[in-house]
Protein backbone atom coordinates (compact mmCIF):
# COMPACT_ATOMS: atom_id res chain seq x y z
CA UNK A 1 0.00 0.00 0.00
CA UNK A 2 1.41 3.74 -0.97
CA UNK A 3 0.55 6.62 0.96
CA UNK A 4 -0.44 9.31 -1.18
CA UNK A 5 -0.45 12.77 -0.35
CA UNK A 6 -4.20 14.24 -0.13
CA UNK A 7 -5.35 16.65 -2.45
CA UNK A 8 -5.07 20.41 -1.51
CA UNK A 9 -9.15 21.73 -0.60
CA UNK A 10 -10.48 24.04 -3.34
CA UNK A 11 -10.48 27.21 -2.78
CA UNK A 12 -13.30 28.77 -1.13
CA UNK A 13 -13.10 31.53 -3.46
CA UNK A 14 -11.83 33.44 -6.73
CA UNK A 15 -9.92 35.97 -4.69
CA UNK A 16 -8.55 33.64 -2.24
CA UNK A 17 -7.37 30.69 -5.32
CA UNK A 18 -5.74 34.44 -6.64
CA UNK A 19 -4.02 35.01 -3.31
CA UNK A 20 -2.69 31.67 -2.58
CA UNK A 21 -1.47 31.34 -6.82
CA UNK A 22 0.72 34.74 -5.90
CA UNK A 23 1.82 33.27 -3.09
CA UNK A 24 3.11 30.83 -5.02
CA UNK A 25 4.72 32.07 -7.97
CA UNK A 26 6.46 34.59 -5.42
CA UNK A 27 7.87 31.72 -3.67
CA UNK A 28 9.07 29.79 -6.84
CA UNK A 29 10.52 33.28 -8.34
CA UNK A 30 12.79 33.51 -4.97
CA UNK A 31 13.90 29.96 -5.59
CA UNK A 32 13.11 29.47 -1.83
CA UNK A 33 11.69 25.63 -2.56
CA UNK A 34 14.05 22.48 -3.04
CA UNK A 35 13.23 20.97 -6.29
CA UNK A 36 10.28 18.53 -5.30
CA UNK A 37 8.11 21.34 -3.62
CA UNK A 38 8.66 23.20 -6.91
CA UNK A 39 7.11 20.14 -8.92
CA UNK A 40 4.58 20.39 -6.00
CA UNK A 41 3.76 24.21 -6.17
CA UNK A 42 4.13 23.97 -9.87
CA UNK A 43 1.16 20.98 -9.79
CA UNK A 44 -1.11 23.19 -7.18
CA UNK A 45 -0.51 26.27 -9.34
CA UNK A 46 -2.12 24.97 -12.50
CA UNK A 47 -4.91 23.82 -10.06
CA UNK A 48 -5.52 27.08 -9.10
CA UNK A 49 -5.33 28.23 -12.63
CA UNK A 50 -8.07 26.48 -13.99
CA UNK A 51 -10.05 27.17 -10.99
CA UNK A 52 -9.68 30.71 -11.78
CA UNK A 53 -10.40 30.41 -15.48
CA UNK A 54 -13.42 28.42 -14.44
CA UNK A 55 -14.83 31.55 -11.76
CA UNK A 56 -13.94 33.38 -14.90
CA UNK A 57 -15.92 31.92 -17.37
CA UNK A 58 -19.20 31.13 -15.46
CA UNK A 59 -19.14 34.92 -14.41
CA UNK A 60 -18.76 35.81 -18.26
CA UNK A 61 -21.46 33.74 -19.00
CA UNK A 62 -24.01 35.23 -16.88
CA UNK A 63 -23.17 38.51 -17.69
CA UNK A 64 -23.79 37.08 -21.07
CA UNK A 65 -27.25 35.86 -20.19
CA UNK A 66 -28.29 39.64 -18.41
CA UNK A 67 -26.86 41.43 -21.43
CA UNK A 68 -29.11 39.25 -23.46
CA UNK A 69 -32.70 40.06 -21.67
CA UNK A 70 -32.35 41.48 -18.51
CA UNK A 71 -30.39 43.90 -18.65
CA UNK A 72 -30.00 46.75 -21.42
CA UNK A 73 -27.37 49.54 -22.30
CA UNK A 74 -27.06 52.62 -20.91
CA UNK A 75 -28.20 55.39 -23.17
CA UNK A 76 -29.51 52.38 -25.78
CA UNK A 77 -32.87 53.09 -27.40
Amino acid sequence: MTAQTPSPAEPASYEEALAELEQLVQAMEGAQLPLDSLLDSYRRGAQLLDFCRARLQAVENQVKVFEQGQLKPLGGS
